[in-house]
């Protein structure tokens, strides 16, 4: 079982490694992740720099035993699975594992893919994260998705069956879609029995096809306060199934909750490799952010050159520190220490004014957004900070 709260004798957070395959067949309209599309992809090519790149930066960076690797994009599902045993293993060999580790490969639930999924557990994959996005086949045409409903029901019974963790993905808040409808679909994605499921409401990102398509005013999404019912029906239906929110979007029974995103929102530490890949790595005693080059060319010339990926590498001050570990930590349903957050600012957190609204509760020692306060914690952080 994943402990959820933070021990003193361990590295906060934990320590972990991002993996990112950088291409897609095809972009989705709502997408504004880093992801490709390209014709001709050389997956020898692709491994030896994914190899390097993680010998170069796992080199120079502090590690303790990996508690967990994800291989996001994009769609890593496209990637031959000699390459994530090849770089699970130098990773096994380089920095060994927590006897917990957990290694996540994204997958879309095309049928093709989903022919890989026993090769990736083989491989050493124990997660697998399927983007299936919706229950019906108009909804998944609306969404640009390449598979249908029925693909994802058997990539789902294939994750399964391979042995691994598996959770999957939907979004709702779509045009039209009703409390009723969303019920319905909720509904039947519980009967699967799967332990994690990650829910995300529709949102609109700048530069995507469905941000152009509204500002044509052909695309609509549902208002304020519809947002916010379909919010709460998603979390009164997850309790009920013993599922609850540990962060804004994703939902877990007990101890299936993501490991690698707990070392993200806990503030702990990880390595990024790959286009466009951020890091937060500890270097002689010093925590640094890192980011790699965005497009595959680049990151691509970059490895050539210097034998990493990186474009920025820059050491965060305590005060940066204290911010992201709000930024993210408040997320969580455990929220966030404020004593950890005393001793990386220098300074207490101001909280008064968000409790006696009803927006944030301390409870032994732990800074928590209640309800109220999770529905809108992006302006609720801005102000906190």
């Amino acid at each position: 079982m994943t402990d959820l709260q933070p021990k003193p004798d361990a590295p906060w957070g934990g320590f972990g490694i991002y993996i990112h395959w950088p291409f897609c067949r095809s972009k989705c309209p709502y997408c504004d992740f880093n992801s490709h599309v390209r014709a001709g992809i050389d997956q020898d090519l692709w491994r030896e720099a994914l190899l390097r790149d993680l010998r170069t930066q796992m080199a120079r960076a502090e590690r303790p035993p990996v508690q967990s690797i994800f291989f996001g994009g994009g769609t890593p599902s496209l990637m031959a699975p000699k390459t994530a045993a090849l770089l699970i293993d130098e990773i096994a060999r380089t920095a060994g594992f927590a006897d917990d580790v957990e290694i996540t490969l994204e997958a879309n639930p095309t049928s093709v893919e989903s022919d890989t999924f026993a090769d990736f557990a083989s491989a050493g994959v124990n997660r697998f994260s399927l983007g299936i996005q919706a229950l019906d086949d108009t909804a998944l045409k609306f969404l640009g998705r390449e598979h249908s409903r029925n693909e994802a029901l058997l990539a789902l019974d294939r994750a399964v069956s391979s042995g691994a963790r598996t959770s999957f993905d939907l979004i709702y808040a779509r045009p039209e879609q009703s409390l009723a409808d969303w019920r319905d679909e909720l509904t039947r994605a519980l009967a699967f029995g799967v332990e994690h499921m990650s829910l995300y409401q529709l949102t609109l990102e700048p530069g995507t096809g469905f941000t152009r398509a509204a500002e044509r005013g052909e695309l609509i999404l549902p208002d304020e306060d519809l947002a916010a019912d379909l919010f709460d029906l998603t979390q009164e239906m997850m309790g009920q199934a013993a599922m609850p929110g540990y962060e804004i979007s994703n939902h877990a029974k007990a101890g299936a909750e993501a490991r690698h995103n707990l070392v993200y929102w806990r503030g702990g530490s990880y390595l990024g490799i790959g286009p466009g890949a951020h890091g937060r790595v500890m270097v002689d005693g010093q925590r640094r952010a890192t980011i790699c080059q965005r497009t595959p060319e680049d990151w691509l010339r970059a490895i050539e050159s210097n034998g990493h990926g990186l474009i920025e590498d820059r050491a965060l001050s305590p005060g940066d520190q204290a911010e992201e570990y709000v930024l993210m930590g408040l997320r969580l349903s455990e929220g966030i220490s404020l004593a950890r957050f005393e001793s990386l600012a220098g300074r207490p957190l101001v909280i008064d004014d968000f409790v006696k609204d009803g927006l944030l509760v301390a409870d032994r020692g732990m800074l928590k957004a209640t309800a109220s306060g999770r529905l809108v914690l992006n302006r609720l952080i801005s102000e906190l900070l």
